[in-house]
């Protein structure tokens, strides 16, 4: 908004910006320095998309003749199972780029800008979207070559590509939360992988979680990548007639997604941001 200012034998108009607008500039700016850097290193997106491209076509091509899902193809049941994976793995962007630049010493220079405390975890989440973006095209497109279809209606199709961005996008926030809280880039990089393996492998993601022992099964019914899988599957009309497990989270899981993901928003922003306000200050 524009106020005006009365000086004696003129009137100058004077720029008031709001807090809302200056917070939205900042995670802008910083999103683009982000962006920028991703450009400059096209690497980062090649080693991004070449794990899941591989999980593909390992699964698919190699162990999909040895594992049969009653009631549709093996090809349909995995690909939604991949991107999760893929979307829950790109998360950790946000963990190992805070922990860099903590280390080195980057955080310190952006707290000596006069700009909002929470700019750079949302330029941080923001362009790890766009990453995750990126990468889900690059996925499914390599899933129509190995057979993959979507058998549902477009906006049902978007719906589901949307939930998986929005899942990661939430899920970054716990990873960012996570590399502010290491000591080292190197420990966050472990770190991840023992909180994603389970996530992911101890799912629905590439194979039944009927077909696992009790305890595993139990966990996978309730793991939030097995409520994400199941819902990708539905909104790109890939279950089949696939038996789904008689549990809550399985029977409802776009509701069981949309929770988890306003839960980790609620409880993880706030508290990452706290937490970048501590150690920038200190």
């Amino acid at each position: 908004m524009t106020a005006v200012v009365t000086t004696p034998g003129r009137q100058l108009p004077v720029v008031v910006t709001s807090p809302v607008a200056v917070w939205f500039e900042d995670g802008w700016t910083v999103t683009k320095r982000n962006l920028t850097k991703l450009k400059r290193s096209p690497d980062m997106l090649v080693f991004a998309v070449l794990q899941p491209i591989m999980f593909v076509l390992l699964f698919s091509q190699v162990y999909g003749g040895a594992i049969s899902v009653q009631g549709t193809d093996y090809t349909q049941f995995l690909m939604a199972g991949i991107f999760a994976q893929t979307v829950v793995f790109g998360a950790t962007f946000s963990g190992s780029a805070m922990a860099q630049d903590l280390k080195e010493g980057l955080i310190d220079r952006f707290r000596t800008l006069p700009m909002s405390s929470s700019a750079v975890l949302v330029g941080r989440t923001n362009s790890d979207l766009v990453l995750n973006t990126i990468s889900m095209v690059i996925m499914m497109g390599t899933g129509l070559a190995v057979g993959w279809r979507v058998e549902s209606s477009p906006p049902e199709f978007l719906a589901g590509v949307a939930l998986l961005l929005l899942f990661s996008y939430a899920f970054s926030w716990v990873m960012a939360l996570l590399g502010m809280s290491v000591k080292t880039p190197e420990v966050i990089n472990n770190a991840s992988f023992m909180i994603l393996f389970p996530l992911t492998f101890v799912s629905n993601a590439f194979v039944p979680s009927d077909t696992l022992p009790l305890v595993l099964r139990v966990f996978a019914e309730w793991n939030p990548v097995s409520s994400l899988v199941q819902a990708a599957r539905g909104l790109f009309g890939n279950v089949g007639s696939a038996p789904v497990p008689d549990i809550w989270t399985m029977q409802h899981p776009v509701v069981t997604v949309l929770l988890g993901i306003a839960v980790m928003l609620v409880v993880f922003v706030p508290w990452a941001v706290n937490k970048y306000t501590r150690i920038s200050t200190t």
